[in-house]
């Protein structure tokens, strides 16, 4: 077993746990999550989400993103400025669509989450672009997978 620095197991998944996981994923929800697909802007659930509490992988419920940690990017996602915990996120170099990207992938079970950009607020200067529809939102009250 693999352990993040916050005492999360990050250990890779197989893909038979996979497949097991994402039985009930609505078509929109394999091709987001799945097959690196983008939810169009504005309409996902957690963008006006002001709740405290974490936000966790949809598909395998490792937190992600602090609700501290988001702001207001104007873009139509949820962005965050920094993970909950580093070792939580994997980058990828994404040339997809004519452009040059960081794709941001769940660490335990390779989740397509959205991208990151170097245009976000201090201290990091960066913005981690979320789809809605890869993650849960865990309020405050409720104790953290």
């Amino acid at each position: 077993m693999t352990t993040s620095s916050t005492g999360h197991d990050i250990t890779p998944l197989k893909p038979e746990r996979i497949a097991q996981l994402s039985e009930g994923f609505t078509p929109e929800e394999k091709h987001v999550i799945l097959h690196q697909g983008t939810e169009r802007p504005g309409c996902g659930v957690f963008l006006d989400n002001k709740q405290k509490g974490v936000y966790t992988c949809r598909l395998c419920n490792l937190p992600l993103f602090d609700s501290g940690a988001k702001f207001e990017s104007g873009t139509g996602w949820p962005s965050f400025f920094q993970p909950y915990d580093k070792q939580h996120i994997r980058e990828l170099v994404d040339d997809a669509h004519g452009m040059r990207r960081v794709e941001i992938r769940c660490t335990r079970c390779d989740a397509h989450l959205g991208h990151v950009f170097d245009d976000g607020p201090a201290p990091t200067s960066l913005r981690y672009c979320l789809n809605s529809v890869s993650m849960k939102f865990v309020p405050a009250t409720t104790k953290t997978p």
